[in-house]
């Protein structure tokens, strides 16, 4: 199954198309937030929470004009993968979603939505707080931060990849 890229898909673009367990996805379109937490409704589920990382227009009082999100595709998509079904055991989940946008992001935008329902909120809330905090720390994805005067940074500049140059891309 590879990784959706387009609008086209059905409904079911943040679930698995065999019918399985829900799946962790890199997209390069706005994220439908809804669809996200439409994904893992489930009558077992007492709680659900939806978790939605934006874009912001001001980091550290420095002024940014957009992001730029790049990653190791596959790498990543397995990463994610693998970190949704220990949150799903970790935290005794019904179910569970992650998807991360790739791409241009303009202040205000998604970049990152995790869903998660479980039979109670204690579990559910701490599920999707371990979740973020571990995409971040071991999910190959680089985000470059441009500001209004042309500059650019990496977020995580030791392992900035090739290819954000201020010339090259606009937000």
């Amino acid at each position: 199954m590879g990784i959706p890229r387009s609008k086209t898909d059905d409904f079911n673009l943040y679930r698995r198309r065999d019918g399985g367990d829900h799946e962790s996805l890199l997209v390069r379109e706005p994220i439908d937030t809804q669809r996200v937490l439409a994904a893992v409704a489930d009558d077992a589920a007492g709680a659900n929470v939806l978790f939605v990382g934006t874009a912001r227009g001001i980091t550290d009082g420095v002024l940014t004009s957009g992001l730029e999100y790049e990653a190791h595709e596959s790498m990543a998509a397995d990463n994610l993968i693998k970190l949704r079904a220990e949150a799903v055991s970790r935290f005794s989940l019904a179910a569970c979603a992650v998807v991360h946008r790739l791409g241009k992001i303009a202040v205000g935008e998604a970049s990152i939505a995790i869903a998660v329902s479980g039979p109670h909120r204690h579990a559910a809330w701490r599920a999707a707080e371990w979740l973020m905090e571990q995409i971040k720390k071991e999910t190959p994805i680089w985000k470059c931060e441009y500001r209004p005067d042309g500059g650019r940074e990496w977020s995580h500049p030791g392992d900035m990849p090739v290819g954000c140059a201020a010339e090259e891309h606009e937000p």
